[in-house]
């Protein structure tokens, strides 16, 4: 028996991202109820048609509800997308998933990127493991995903990606928009680690913004950045040509270069020589590489991987590296083949 089409959503999160993707499944034609965590979001998103906190400018569609409530947003979905902060996911899915509202057929979309601290794994292994369902129900959505511009109709792909053919084709199908073009991928590892470690390439292109530098160190930095996404990623299993699209370059070439991405912000801040601690309070917003960056680099060094960018974030963030010190680094390694 096929998956059947997607006929109500429910959007876990409303911050930036899942209130864009609640907008995308609304405009391809499908109700959608997004879980708030606090009711004055709710409220605003029910009342005023828009997001009080975050995208207040972004009017949303009338098929769009919200609510604070958990079990109300979860009642008779059969796609459940996730955007909760990587690192709270394993204690709210395990909340969700004990009330026992999340439907037995339903599909599983991760908007989340980054892989869980302690553990090392993604996404997607965590929603599967904690919510007792096989990896085949659970999608993820990835790529160029600047919900900034994704809530104004700014033409945009992604990837959809799923070990399930079909599963993938159905949830394409389910938020295909004029703005919005889907494509599947069966590299659920590739485009997962993709989405993950440009957060933290990301940072340090922010680093270097905020230091002064240029185009030429930007464009150093995402390349190799590419490099070292594509090493660890191939040591555990993704396909190589993964990061050459959507899910790899695309989405980090967005979020390096873009001043609406809140990596590159945060690390901005960094770069002009303030604290974890400032930069958190100027962005206001979780910028997930900076805990990502922790179980990206134990990670690659269990796998027995080099990611010397990884590596410098890290100790610019948690071990109070100067950002001069860690571009200094980088650049004095030892000279070698591209």
């Amino acid at each position: 028996m096929g998956i059947a089409e997607i006929r109500r959503a429910a959007v876990l999160g409303a911050g930036s991202w899942g209130t864009a993707f609640a907008k995308v499944l609304a405009d391809a034609g499908r109700p959608v109820v997004i879980w708030a965590r606090r009711e004055e979001i709710a409220a605003g998103i029910r009342e005023e048609r828009r997001n009080p906190d975050y995208l207040p400018q972004a009017r949303l569609p009338e098929s769009v509800t919200a609510t604070s409530d958990p079990e109300e947003a979860l009642d008779g979905a059969d796609l459940v997308a996730i955007a909760v902060p990587s690192q709270t996911l394993r204690g709210n899915l395990s909340r969700w998933a004990a009330a026992g509202k999340i439907d037995p057929d339903a599909t599983l979309v991760s908007l989340m990127k980054g892989i869980e601290l302690g553990t090392g794994k993604r996404m997607s292994e965590v929603i599967a493991e904690v919510a007792g369902v096989d990896v085949g129900r659970v999608v993820v959505v990835t790529g160029p995903n600047l919900a900034g511009e994704i809530a104004f109709g700014q033409p945009t792909a992604a990837v959809v990606a799923c070990i399930d053919e079909e599963r993938a084709t159905v949830v394409q199908q389910a938020i295909a928009t004029p703005y919005f073009r889907p494509y599947t991928n069966d590299d659920v590892i590739g485009c997962e680690l993709g989405g993950a470690v440009k957060n933290v390439i990301a940072l340090a292109c922010g680093m270097a913004i905020g230091m002064g530098f240029g185009d030429n160190t930007k464009a150093t930095l995402i390349t190799r950045g590419l490099a070292e996404t594509a090493r660890l990623g191939v040591r555990l299993g993704a396909d190589p040509l993964t990061f050459a699209g959507l899910a790899g370059l695309g989405d980090l070439v967005g979020t390096c270069m873009s001043p609406m991405s809140r990596n590159r912000t945060f690390g901005e801040h960094l770069g002009r020589g303030e604290t974890l601690v400032q930069a958190q309070v100027a962005t206001k917003q979780t910028a997930e590489g900076v805990k990502s960056c922790l179980s990206i680099r134990d990670l690659a060094r269990a796998r027995g991987v080099e990611m010397p960018i990884t590596e410098q974030v890290e100790m610019v963030c948690h071990e109070g590296v100067l950002p001069k010190i860690a571009m200094a680094a980088l650049m004095s390694r030892e000279t070698k083949p591209e």
